[in-house]
Parts: C-alpha cells; sequence; structure tokens
C-alpha cells in the first residue's frame, strides 16, 4: 500500500449487517482487497458504540476507509468485486461517501496515506475530519477516562452532521470519522469545547500517543443511509 497521488480519490463506506455473523467478513475480506487493482491504501475498520473512540464495540457495523489511484479503480471495484456486491445483497444499512482529500498531518503505520494529495486552504460546504491514534500501552486507562467528556461535546455540538468512532486493533489503535456543516464548527469543537482542550493538553503533556494522524476532506457523492438517513443529503 503507497500513499497518493494528486487527484486520487479516498472513500468511506459504513456497513451494518443484520447479525453478529459480519464479524468473518474482516477476516474473508483482506486477500480480497489486497489483490484489488488501484487500491493505493485501505483499512478495515471495526466501530464503537459511541460518536468517537469507545470501550463498546458494535459487532454488526463495520468500516472501509480506501484510497484509489483513479476513478476508474473505484469503479471497477464497486463493479466487479464481491466486497461490495455482498453489500447490497446482506447489508442492513450501509453509507458510502467520495472524499477528497483537503490537508493531511501525522502518520498511519508509517506513512501518511494522504500526503500527496491535493490540498485547499478551506472549503465553503461540510467537511469530514478522520483523527487516528495509536494509543501506547501505559496511557491506555488515562485516555478511555477521557472519552465520555468528548462524547457528550460531540453530541451538543450544532456543527456535527455525524460521527463514528473506528478501530483496526482492539482499544490501542482507534480513530474517529466526523462529518461537520463546515470548517467553522470543526474548529469551534477543536477549540472552543473545555473538555476537548483538556484532552489535547493531556496528550501533549503526557506523551499518550505513539503515533497519530489528522486528515480533513470534502465529501460528496454520497448514498445510502447512516442511522436511517443521510446526514450530508440536507
Amino acid at each position: 500500500m503507497t500513499a497518493t497521488s494528486r487527484g486520487t480519490i479516498v472513500t468511506f463506506h459504513l456497513i451494518r449487517y443484520a447479525g453478529r455473523g459480519a464479524m468473518r467478513h474482516m477476516a474473508f475480506d483482506r486477500p480480497v482487497l489486497r489483490r484489488t487493482e488501484g487500491l493505493a491504501f485501505w483499512r478495515l475498520l471495526g466501530t464503537g458504540r459511541g460518536p468517537s473512540m469507545t470501550l463498546g464495540a458494535d459487532l454488526r457495523r463495520w468500516a472501509l476507509l480506501a484510497v484509489w489511484r483513479d476513478e476508474t479503480a473505484l469503479l471497477g471495484f464497486l463493479d466487479r468485486s464481491p466486497i461490495p456486491a455482498r453489500w447490497r445483497d446482506e447489508a442492513a444499512e450501509s453509507w458510502h461517501v467520495r472524499l477528497e482529500p483537503l490537508a493531511s498531518r501525522g502518520r498511519w503505520n508509517g506513512t501518511d496515506p494522504f500526503a500527496g494529495a491535493l490540498r485547499r486552504d478551506g472549503t465553503d460546504g461540510p467537511v469530514a475530519v478522520l483523527t487516528r491514534a495509536s494509543i501506547r500501552p501505559s496511557r491506555l486507562v488515562a485516555f478511555y477516562r477521557s472519552v465520555p467528556g468528548v462524547d457528550r461535546l460531540l453530541r451538543d455540538q450544532d456543527g456535527c452532521l455525524a460521527s463514528v468512532g473506528v478501530g483496526e486493533w482492539p482499544l490501542a489503535r482507534q480513530a474517529t470519522f466526523s462529518l461537520w456543516r463546515d470548517a467553522a464548527a470543526v474548529r469551534a469543537f477543536a477549540y472552543a469545547g473545555a473538555a476537548h482542550r483538556e484532552v489535547i493538553r493531556r496528550v501533549r503533556a503526557h506523551d499518550w500517543y505513539a503515533e497519530e494522524l489528522f486528515a480533513r476532506f470534502r465529501p460528496y457523492a454520497s448514498e445510502g443511509t447512516w442511522d436511517g438517513a443521510d446526514p450530508l443529503a440536507r
């Protein structure tokens, strides 16, 4: 898996199945994704029960974050791969969005998957945010004690359209994918909320993360539903 280049497409797929047997797809989908032409970077992700990183897992809902070389590669996957075919046949609910990378900083397993992507100073419309962290084992207790306050702040944010905690490894490798009304709403959450400011201060002061990544995107071409509605439809 390599870093992106200009003009690449990022997609995020959130899939909810009817039964807990969906967990087996995590293992079976990996070799299929490794062989997928034009897929530059991908992560299969479990989801939490809250809007941010939590201890509780939702075993019926899973996510795929993918970086595509170009539109042709993405369309080939959607048309011919058994993975989206199963989404269409078996998912109780699914939501999909294409994302234009705007900015990124940090690393994911040693690389920035969006490093070569097109960057802009800002966008007037909705913004998608991905935050990902590899939490040091010695800081896990402190980290998860801070989560409820951030969850409450997220739920109270008028500008937050939707948010989900995702992870590639239980407890220690966690992320949040969120949608916001605009860039101003993202800034208000990051800097105006006391709970979030305090978490950021403690992260820096006590070196909670072995690795972290923060990325912003312009979301477009969404389809399907997330908890009963498309959060970008309005």
